[in-house]
């Protein structure tokens, strides 16, 4: 059976597949100490779902932020969010050294089921209506399915880094 899955941007229709994905997701962070990313679905509460909303993106530039278009994975069949992507308008300096145009992450109970690599997709053709030809996406060494992802989109590794926290991380290039 064929999923029927798309990039949707977040509406009050979708209010409690978001505190349900949310909450799964602090919930992992809390136990297994993983990351939260993109960073944009977890700044603000997602109880004060107005505030939220009109929070999730940056329309124009401040405090060292460039704009920024975010995107839920979205399962029609299940009527769940599966994961999200925060794009990047445009780089500067901070997002070109360690950040990327695209921040990803899906659910926990949904991963390592091939869903990054098609949100990651979706968003490229986001990224393309934005105006965006060259797209850079950074992973952590150890995400092994994170890279994976990239690279079965296009991503070509250009170099590794060490962050400020002393994690190897990876830098990929994907051409649109």
């Amino acid at each position: 059976m064929e999923e029927k899955l798309r990039l949707i941007k977040l509406t009050k229709n979708y209010q409690r597949q978001l505190v349900e994905m949310i909450e799964e997701w602090k919930q992992d962070i809390e136990i297994n100490h993983t990351n939260g990313s993109p960073w944009a679905i977890f700044k603000n509460d997602c109880h004060d779902f107005d505030y939220y909303l009109s929070n999730l993106e940056l329309k124009e530039a401040k405090d060292g932020y460039v704009p920024d278009s975010t995107f839920f994975l979205y399962d029609e069949e299940r009527d769940i969010l599966i994961g999200a992507v925060n794009i990047r308008h445009y780089l500067n300096e901070k997002l070109l050294r360690e950040g990327g145009h695209i921040g990803d992450g899906i659910r926990p109970s949904e991963r390592r089921k091939g869903y990054a690599t098609k949100m990651i997709g979706l968003a490229l053709i986001e990224c393309k209506k934005l105006g965006i030809d060259r797209v850079l996406m950074i992973c952590n060494k150890e995400n092994i399915g994170s890279a994976k992802s990239i690279i079965n989109n296009g991503g070509v590794l250009e170099n590794e880094f060490v962050d400020e926290g002393g994690n190897i991380e990876q830098r990929y290039w994907i051409e649109l």
